[in-house]
């Protein structure tokens, strides 16, 4: 590639994944110019809108994020959102290269009779609620005295230990009045998660599930016959440190006395149940209660159906089987996996023949799976190949609108509201001027309208 101008690069999507791959790409030796674009109209994906608030440890990674945009090398443009505001082939006019990260933010199917029951929600609804996100209502039914959690993953803990846990204790996290609200009302007092195979098996990390163990006025109850540990769920204890803290952990609670709980509230966890069916027994079209189906091992870590069911009488179920990527306009897509498809972040068509010029990253590359932490190394895939592309090929520097104000003046013309960095500055201060009346470290904006306006000068911070 030879071009004596920077080359243009746009990243669509400010989460994580996004943040790393400019951060990455910023640092290679091609002299390049990078926009990142998001639809929400603050950044941050993923942190802000997907980890539970009393988690401000993990929260935590903002700083680093919020440090990478304010150095000012790489443009944030906000509240733009691709597909609606412009589409693959304008964005193609504006830039050399494409990078989608746009993360994967809706739930995976459960394919059981009943999900679609009133009472039967995705997990990932539910913590875009109790985050604030602008895109979903700002109620939430919590008039269960019984709820069920299916999963046997961190989003199934965060799930369960926000239905369980008193309200006023999340005073001191960025939680929104309403949801504050919402789950000061709840009538809960049992919390059940249920996961299909054993202890050995659970996806939770250590940390997670300990802090379980310290929620005020809620007992963590396990129970003796869930656990069973075959041969492969003995070697997976042997060979994971993680796994075995958790299976250790989960064993102390089982040998607690059940006489000894005192708490107005009772988080359970049961093993080797798969859920069956959510069941409506009135037929009034809402949830009456869970039936499971035993498991047993089958000696390998695997389990199968033994045919013996249970009823559980709750009034909610929570579904926390995992998420599920979107797709996107104009770009391929695997239905089946929930991906765009790629080889090592390069977006491949129907064909399998390389999408000149269009790459992805982060869970939309390859799926809802590891920590936050391990989208930096994806993120660093996709940029050496994104380089590599860059210098081998020789008609690399496509854009025919390669100046930066180009896109910004597209922007304006076709009416979208987009906020760069002074803008998320404004909204940032005034979460935060909210949050110190309270004597929290911020509160969160939930409403769309109000951040942009807030992004814009358009209101006043609070007193």
């Amino acid at each position: 590639m030879s071009t004596d101008r920077q080359l243009r690069i746009a990243i669509v999507g400010a989460g994580p994944a996004g943040i790393y791959a400019a951060d990455i790409l910023s640092k290679t030796d091609l002299d390049v110019s990078i926009d990142l674009i998001e639809r929400l109209p603050a950044p941050f994906g993923l942190v802000r809108y997907g980890v539970a608030p009393d988690h401000p440890r993990i929260k935590q990674i903002i700083m680093a994020l919020h440090k990478v945009l304010e150095r000012g090398d790489i443009r944030l443009l906000a509240n733009v959102d691709y597909g609606i505001d412009l589409k693959l082939d304008e964005l193609r006019e504006f830039y050399d290269a494409v990078i989608f990260s746009t993360g994967a933010f809706t739930d995976a199917a459960l394919s059981i009779p009943g999900v679609e029951l009133d009472g039967s929600y995705g997990a990932a609804d539910f913590v875009s609620w109790y985050d604030g996100h602008p895109s979903v209502a700002t109620s939430w039914p919590l008039d269960a005295r019984s709820v069920a959690v299916i999963g046997a993953g961190n989003v199934a803990l965060d799930v369960a230990r926000m239905l369980s846990k008193h309200a006023d204790d999340l005073l001191v996290t960025e939680i929104p009045s309403n949801v504050f609200e919402g789950l000061q009302a709840s009538q809960v007092t049992d919390v059940h998660v249920f996961a299909r195979r054993g202890p050995a098996q659970a996806k939770f990390s250590p940390l997670e599930l300990r802090e379980l163990g310290h929620v005020r006025d809620v007992d963590v109850v396990v129970y003796p016959e869930d656990f069973e540990f075959d041969d492969g769920s003995l070697a997976a204890i042997g060979s994971s440190n993680q796994t075995k803290q958790v299976v250790k952990t989960l064993t102390d609670w089982a040998l607690n006395d059940p006489s000894t709980f005192t708490a107005s509230r009772r988080l359970h966890l049961h093993f080797l149940h798969a859920p069956a069916e959510i069941v409506d027994a009135d037929g009034d079209g809402k949830v009456d209660g869970l039936r499971t189906e035993r498991t047993a091992f089958n000696g390998d870590g695997t389990v199968s159906g033994t045919g013996e069911f249970q009823d559980w009488p709750v009034q909610a179920v929570y579904r926390a089987v995992g998420y599920f990527g979107s797709a996107l306009p104009e770009i391929p897509y695997d239905d089946r996996k929930g991906v765009i498809p790629n080889v090592e972040g390069r977006v491949m068509d129907i064909d399998g023949q390389q999408v000149s010029g269009v790459y992805c990253t982060g869970w939309i590359k390859r799926g809802p799976v590891g920590l936050i932490g391990h989208t930096k190394s994806d993120a660093s895939e996709t940029i050496r190949n994104l380089v590599a592309d860059a210098q081998e090929s020789s008609d690399f520097a496509s854009a025919t609108q390669p100046d930066p104000a180009a896109i910004t003046d597209f922007l304006r013309e076709r009416g979208v509201r987009f906020i760069e960095w002074d803008g998320w500055q404004l909204l940032d201060a005034h979460e935060r001027a909210l949050g110190e009346a309270q004597g929290r470290e911020r509160v969160k904006v939930i409403s769309r309208d109000d951040m942009i306006a807030i992004a814009f000068g358009e209101t006043s911070a609070p007193a």
